[in-house]
């Protein structure tokens, strides 16, 4: 097991910061931040904290440099449907279902998908019910071929987009389970893995052919911010909008995307731990 110094270390050296860097930013001395990384000075809960938030470390993983130093965890790891993160899971639902007739979902760290509005529904048409059992994983569901591959005009920029963005999360925050996701479908033996990059690129549009039209889809993510619990810190909502007139026109539709009822139905929960009980 790590030592807390060492812990330290490695998200230093991942945020490419020299001790001096982080001994300015936090306000403290260059020699203290060395002796800590050393173990020849034992941190405070306090010293712990501060130095993780100038390292931008996920809750999650504060908890684990806590624990490391000797301390308690500080950060709560709760289901979305436990009553103490009600008003949040209401603001996620009511961010979801303000955004109809355009689709829109929630999804956590590992890109399991724990809430949808009712325009996601029809896409869900054709899918292999074996993608759609919790936890329904976007990534999986966006590039397997019983899932919306075969629905994407422009699959290998989607994928490219996909391996950008995991790859930005994984190099801010390591996670095993993600990694696996990640060389299963993205790894360097994926046949674009050798694509030109999307970093340059202003706006990517998503293309779907669906019921009978090509729509042209981009997508905004909202997070919460300043969360004090590790579930809301890691739960993301990607909102998709038209990318032209056509397709704003098939949503505008009085059947565009919007059912009354089926197989989500609006706003509901799909990963078991997110449940309501």
């Amino acid at each position: 097991m790590h030592t807390v110094g060492e812990l330290l270390r490695q998200w230093r050296h991942r945020r490419r910061l020299s001790q001096l860097d982080l001994a300015n930013a936090a306000d403290v001395s260059a020699r203290h931040v060395s002796l800590v990384e050393t173990g020849k000075s034992r941190p405070s809960a306090d010293m712990v904290l501060r130095l993780a938030a100038q390292l931008d470390v996920p809750l999650r993983d504060r908890n684990h440099l806590l624990l490391a130093a000797g301390f308690a965890p500080q950060y709560a790891e709760r289901p979305l449907g436990d009553g103490a993160l009600s008003a949040a899971r209401d603001a996620v639902e009511r961010v979801l279902r303000a955004h109809e007739p355009y689709p829109a979902l929630a999804f956590d760290r590992r890109w399991n998908i724990v809430m949808t509005n009712r325009a996601v529904e029809p896409f869900f048409t054709g899918v292999d019910p074996e993608l759609l059992k919790p936890p329904m994983n976007l990534v999986r569901l966006g590039l397997d071929p019983r899932g919306f591959a075969p629905l994407v005009v422009n699959f290998a920029d989607v994928r490219r987009v996909f391996r950008s963005r995991i790859r930005r999360q994984l190099a801010v925050a390591p996670d095993a389970e993600l990694t696996a996701l990640y060389e299963e479908l993205l790894g360097p033996d994926s046949e674009d893995a050798s694509g030109p990059s999307v970093e340059s690129d202003v706006l990517i549009p998503m293309i779907l052919r669906f019921d009978g039209q090509e729509l042209r889809l981009f997508s905004t993510i909202t997070t919460f911010g300043t969360p004090m619990d590790i579930t809301l810190a890691e739960v993301a909502i990607e909102s998709y909008y038209p990318a032209d007139a056509e397709s704003a026109a098939y949503f505008g539709r009085p059947d565009g995307g919007m059912p009354g009822q089926g197989l989500l139905g609006s706003a509901a929960w799909q990963h078991d731990s997110y449940r309501s009980t």
